[in-house]
């Protein structure tokens, strides 16, 4: 039986340690395994997170991979500078789908809700193909959704992009199969087994940099289902949702649409942290209205080739 003096032996790793040295395995496996992996960067902490732990991986070399973003159009402005100037600081290359360009030449069509984070799955599979990218690094938590639970760490995704959870392997002993044919590719998740209060604590010790949308400031909002949302070109608010100034913060972002905010005093990492670990709601069930289209939205879109 493992005894307290033997977990708090000298050498031994911490939690937040185990989680690097997990996540940082993941990432020279998959530049030992795979020919064109990319990362999927938006800005966001948990892509935030990942791309600092893919650079720990690969120091002093700059990292052996390229950067994708798909960007709706309907991004916060601040999350997008932030993606400019890191992109920019680390020499980065940034490979950018714009779902846009989708709706302008007819591929996709504009949703009467305005939301466009479903349409983002045709874009991020042409972009794929096109650039002929055989492994996908993306930001997923076990914790986030019922969906992304599920999960492997290496998430086998056949011609068409899609997702069958009967065909994944195994991955005992944390040995990772990236076998996969001609046409398929594999998503990768290194922040798998990492908790939304792991990410925050991890970005308060290495002092990661992230977007102020993060932390608590005066916004302008209007309510919409019991989420505060910020107005925009997307369509919000419509007659009879008005627009007011709160004190808010984004515990997750993505296409304004769907992303909201929650009412809060948290100010700093530290203040963030006191209030993620009281909170019973995940990041995702308080504050996207994509994943509240239906009891399975999240998963059906993982089968269309989402993420």
């Amino acid at each position: 039986m493992t005894t307290a003096v033997e977990l708090s032996a000298p050498g031994a790793l911490s939690h937040l340690d185990a989680l690097e040295a997990e996540a940082v395995h993941i990432f020279r496996e998959v530049a030992g395994e795979f020919e064109r992996p990319v990362i999927l960067f938006s800005g966001g902490k948990d892509s935030i997170v990942m791309l600092h732990l893919a650079r720990k991986a690969f120091w002093p070399a700059q990292i052996p991979f390229a950067l994708l973003h798909v960007d709706t159009g309907h991004n916060f402005p601040e999350v997008i500078e932030y993606r400019d100037r890191t992109v920019a600081e680390h020499g980065l290359r940034l490979f950018v789908g714009h779902v846009q360009e989708f709706i302008d030449n007819g591929r996709l069509s504009e949703r009467p809700d305005g939301t466009r984070n479903p349409l983002q799955t045709v874009p991020l599979l042409d972009a794929i193909e096109k650039n002929r990218f055989d492994a996908v690094f993306g930001g997923g938590r076990r914790d986030e959704e019922k969906a992304r639970a599920k999960e492997r760490v290496f998430s086998l995704r056949d011609e068409f992009g899609q997702w069958d959870p009967r065909r994944q392997r195994p991955e005992l002993w944390n040995l990772y199969n990236g076998r996969h044919r001609v046409g398929e590719h594999v998503r990768v998740f290194p922040l798998s087994n990492w908790t939304e209060l792991d990410v925050w604590q991890y970005i308060e010790r290495e002092e990661i940099p992230l977007p102020e949308i993060y932390f608590s400031h005066e916004r302008e909002v209007f309510r919409r289902n019991g989420m505060w949302l910020a107005p925009g070109a997307w369509g919000g608010p419509k007659d009879g949702e008005a627009v007011e100034r709160r004190v808010v913060r984004y515990r997750t972002v993505g296409d304004m649409s769907c992303t909201g905010a929650v009412e809060s005093p948290a100010a700093s990492v530290a203040e963030v942290i006191a209030e993620i670990a009281v909170s019973r709601l995940t990041e995702r069930g308080a504050t996207r209205a994509d994943d509240k289209l239906s009891e399975a939205a999240m998963e059906d879109r993982k089968r269309e080739g989402y993420f």
